[in-house]
């Protein structure tokens, strides 16, 4: 079997036959959130099911394909849907992709994520930059031996989302009136969305909204070595005392809805990194 650097190589080198530029930006685009794909000069797209080593996406409305090309000249890669834990993949493969975005020479990473909204200050069809967050997934994608050549044994998270990309963010979010708000993100595992007692308990511990992703990327990214600039959609309020149940369908529309505003705002960001 390979081990996870000669994975990551035998990915880059198949990536590297449909697509020879160096990408500035990795983008993984979660939940109903796939319309930046349109505003790409696509060069390459390449299914998962064709790249070694990528697994195969499962979720609603994500559609499993990587793009490559050009965002208003700057070469990225975006991934049009995501992995996540309760599809019953490992952390390590769910987070290959970024592996390999950063092998390729992107040395910056847009997540997005549709997310529940604890914050009794916001609403559906806010858009939070994700300052810190909570890994309550029960499991690290780094665990296990450290490969030296893809980051070191204990990286510091102290700082794991770009402060200078959350302020830059929130200033486009202000000329074009956008709500946007910054705050903590907790990862829990699902699929099943929260009791009211956990959200009570997530509240309590600091957390703004919930999602069941985006960290496991994030840490690789930090332990790679990239920046990070995150966005959750809030598509559905979860508060204890006026909780409603979900609806599946409701939280792709809001989060469709929004996506015009978060396409914005990271086409605005990723202009400047030119």
């Amino acid at each position: 079997m390979l081990d996870l650097y000669d994975k990551i190589q035998e990915s880059v080198a198949f990536i590297r036959k449909h697509w020879t530029t160096t990408p500035k930006a990795g983008i993984i685009l979660g939940t109903g959130l796939g319309s930046l794909v349109e505003k790409i000069e696509v060069q390459a797209a390449i299914d998962y099911s064709d790249i070694p080593n990528f697994l195969k996406s499962t979720a609603t409305s994500h559609r499993g394909r990587l793009v490559c090309g050009l965002l208003n000249g700057l070469p990225v890669m975006a991934m049009e849907g995501r992995q996540h834990l309760y599809e019953g993949y490992a952390l390590k493969d769910i987070t290959l992709p970024v592996r390999i975005m950063k092998a390729l020479g992107a040395d910056l990473l847009v997540v997005s994520n549709a997310c529940g909204g604890m914050n009794p200050q916001y609403a559906c069809g806010d858009i939070m930059l994700i300052e810190d967050h909570i890994n309550l997934l029960g499991d690290n994608p780094l665990i296990g031996i450290n490969d030296d050549r893809l980051g070191p044994r204990f990286p510091d998270m102290s700082q794991p989302y770009c402060h200078q990309l959350i302020d830059r963010a929130l200033k486009l979010a202000r000329a074009k009136d956008i709500v946007a708000h910054k705050g903590v993100f907790v990862a829990v595992a699902g699929p099943n969305l929260e009791t009211r007692a956990e959200y009570r308990f997530l509240r309590l511990i600091g957390a703004d909204v919930v999602g069941m992703s985006t960290v496991p990327e994030v840490v690789v990214a930090v332990h790679s070595g990239m920046r990070v600039v995150g966005f959750s959609i809030i598509t559905d309020m979860c508060l204890p005392d006026a909780l409603k149940p979900a609806n599946v369908e409701e939280i792709i529309a809001v989060a469709k809805h929004t996506e015009p505003k978060l396409t914005d705002l990271v086409v605005g960001v990723l202009a400047q990194e030119k």
